[in-house]
C-alpha cells in the first residue's frame, strides 16, 4: 500500500483524466490520488511493457559488467518516469504542454550526452563505487575532487587517492563504522541492502497560506537554486508547462552542469534566465532574499543548512510569502540526522536497495543506471510543485533522492524472492527477443544554448524592482 503524503492533499478532489492501461498509467494513477486528485481513468491505449520500456530508454545497456551481457531492472522505473510525466499532463493547463513525451527517455539523457556505458560495480560516471566490507557492500561517491582529500581522516590511515587503495581499506571494516565516520565528514556514503517492505513516502508537505485560486498564476516565476540534474531537470519541466524560470548560482560555485558536457547543460537549462550572486556579499544575499519573496516557486536542491548558513529560512519566508511553493531536494530528507548526509543520483540508488535487489537475481556487485535517482526526483519534484501552484501554492515540498527511488521499486516489486526472480527472467527474455537490450540511450536536442553565467542579472533585479 503506497502511504499519503500528507492528510491534506495539495489538489484535493481536482478532476482530471488519465489515459492509458498498464504499469505507467497506474503508477501515474498512484500519484495523482497521493496528491487528491480525483482522477477518471481512460482506456485509449496500452502502455509500453515496463521490460521494453526499460531496454529501450538505454538504462539495460547502463546496466551490467562491462564484459557482460546487459541487465534488467524487475523494478518498473522507466514506466514510473513515464507515469510521472502522464500525471503531470493530467493535471497541466490545456495549450501549455511542451513536455517529453517520455519520462523514461529523460532517465538516460546525461548518459547519450557524454557517451557513458556501463562498468559493472562503478556507475557509469565513474564516480561511485561499490566496495566490499566486512559485513557487506558499501557505494562511496566521490563526485567532488575535494572528497579524495577526505580520505585519510575517514578510513584514518594515509591511503593513496586510488580506488584500489580504497577498497583494500574498506574490506576490513564494518559498513556501520564506514557510515558513521563518513557521513560525519560529509561524503556521499550507502550501504548495498534490499529495498524495504514498506513504500516511504515519495513526497512530505508542510502547509502554510495558500493564495486564493483566483490570483494563481498562468505562467508562475521559478526562482531555481538548484545544480546538476534533479532540480534543474524539475524546473526545465516546468518551464516546459509555460513558467519563467531564473536560475540563480553563486559567482564563487556556479553550477558544476557548466564545467560538464555543454549539451547537457544546454539541454536542462536553455531558455533559462541566468542571475549570478555573491553569497558571501551582504548586499546581495539580501537580494536573494527578495527574490525568494517576489517568487511562486523556489526550487533548492542543497542540505537544509547550506541555505540557512546564508541567512535564508525557507520557513520563514513561507510564512511571509502568502502562496509560496518551496521545493526541497535533498539525500535524505529535512529532518535530523538524515538532513546532514550527503547523497548523489548514484548512491542514492544503492541506498533506495537497487544494488542489493541486482545482486539477489545476479550474482554480480552493479550500480543500477546513471545516477537514476536524479532524474526519477526531479520529475517526481516537478510534479508536485504543480499542483502546488495549482492549488494556490503555501506549501513546503520535501522530497528526496533515496525515498523518491525507495517509492518507485516498491510500487509494484513482488515480496517474495521467487517471484521476484520469476519476473527477472521473464522481463529479461522480452528484452532480449525485442532485440533491445543492448540499445544505446539517447537525448533530445537542446532548445538553444544555456545562458552566460549572470547574463541576465541586472535587467531581473531592474525588472523585479529590486536595487542593483
Amino acid at each position: 500500500m503506497i502511504p499519503d503524503c500528507d492528510a491534506r492533499p495539495l489538489l484535493p478532489d481536482t478532476p482530471c483524466r488519465l489515459e492509458g492501461t498498464g504499469a505507467a498509467s497506474d503508477y501515474a494513477h498512484v500519484l495523482l490520488s497521493t496528491l487528491g486528485a480525483s482522477v477518471v481513468r481512460g482506456t485509449a491505449a496500452a502502455d509500453e511493457h515496463p521490460a521494453l520500456a526499460w531496454a529501450r530508454c538505454g538504462l539495460m545497456a547502463l546496466t551490467g559488467s562491462a564484459a557482460g551481457e546487459a541487465r534488467m531492472c524487475p523494478a518498473p522505473l522507466a514506466s514510473c518516469a513515464d507515469g510521472v510525466i502522464k500525471a503531470i499532463a493530467a493535471i497541466a493547463a490545456a495549450g501549455s504542454l511542451h513536455l517529453p513525451p517520455s519520462g523514461a527517455a529523460l532517465l538516460g539523457e546525461r548518459a547519450a550526452i557524454a557517451g557513458l556505458r556501463r562498468q559493472g560495480a562503478s556507475s557509469p560516471g565513474g564516480s561511485c563505487r561499490l566496495l566490499p566490507a566486512r559485513d557487506g557492500c558499501l557505494a562511496l561517491n566521490l563526485a567532488r575532487s575535494a572528497d579524495w582529500a577526505l580520505l585519510p581522516a575517514w578510513l584514518e590511515s594515509d591511503v593513496a587517492a586510488t580506488w584500489d587503495a580504497v577498497a583494500a581499506a574498506v574490506a576490513g571494516r564494518t559498513t556501520a563504522a564506514l557510515l558513521q565516520r563518513g557521513r560525519l565528514m560529509g561524503l556521499a556514503l550507502a550501504v548495498a541492502g534490499q529495498p524495504g517492505a514498506q513504500a516511504p513516502a515519495w513526497l512530505e508537505v508542510e502547509h502554510f497560506s495558500a493564495n486564493d485560486l483566483r490570483h494563481v498564476a498562468a505562467a508562475p516565476l521559478v526562482i531555481d537554486l538548484s545544480s546538476l540534474w534533479a532540480g534543474p531537470l524539475c524546473s526545465h519541466l516546468l518551464q516546459a508547462l509555460g513558467a519563467r524560470v531564473v536560475k540563480v548560482e553563486s559567482l564563487q560555485r556556479p553550477d558544476g552542469a557548466r564545467q560538464g558536457p555543454p549539451a547537457f547543460n544546454d539541454l536542462l537549462n536553455a531558455g533559462k534566465q541566468s542571475l549570478a550572486l555573491d553569497f558571501a556579499c551582504a548586499t546581495d544575499r539580501a537580494r536573494l532574499r527578495q527574490l525568494l519573496l517576489r517568487a511562486d516557486i523556489v526550487i533548492e536542491g542543497s542540505r537544509p543548512r547550506a541555505l540557512r548558513q546564508l541567512g535564508i529560512c525557507a520557513e520563514e519566508l513561507l510564512a511571509m510569502r502568502p502562496g509560496l511553493t518551496w521545493v526541497s531536494i535533498s539525500g535524505y530528507g529535512r529532518d535530523e540526522p538524515e538532513a546532514n548526509w550527503a547523497a548523489y543520483g548514484d548512491d542514492a540508488g544503492v541506498a533506495a536497495g537497487l544494488s542489493g535487489l541486482l545482486l539477489e537475481l545476479t550474482g554480480e556487485a552493479l550500480i543500477c543506471g546513471d545516477a537514476i535517482a536524479d532524474p526519477l526526483t526531479g520529475m517526481h519534484a516537478a510534479l508536485a510543485a504543480w499542483a502546488s501552484h495549482r492549488g494556490g501554492g503555501g506549501n513546503l515540498l520535501s522530497l528526496n533522492l533515496r525515498d523518491v527511488v525507495a517509492h518507485c521499486v516498491a510500487c509494484s516489486l513482488p515480496a517474495a524472492a521467487a517471484e521476484r526472480r520469476a519476473r527477472w527472467l521473464s522481463w529479461s527474455a522480452l528484452a532480449q527477443q525485442a532485440g533491445l537490450a543492448e540499445t544505446l540511450p539517447q537525448a533530445r536536442p537542446a532548445a538553444g544554448a544555456a545562458r552566460a553565467l549572470g547574463a541576465d542579472t541586472a535587467s531581473i533585479l531592474a525588472g523585479l524592482g529590486i536595487p542593483c
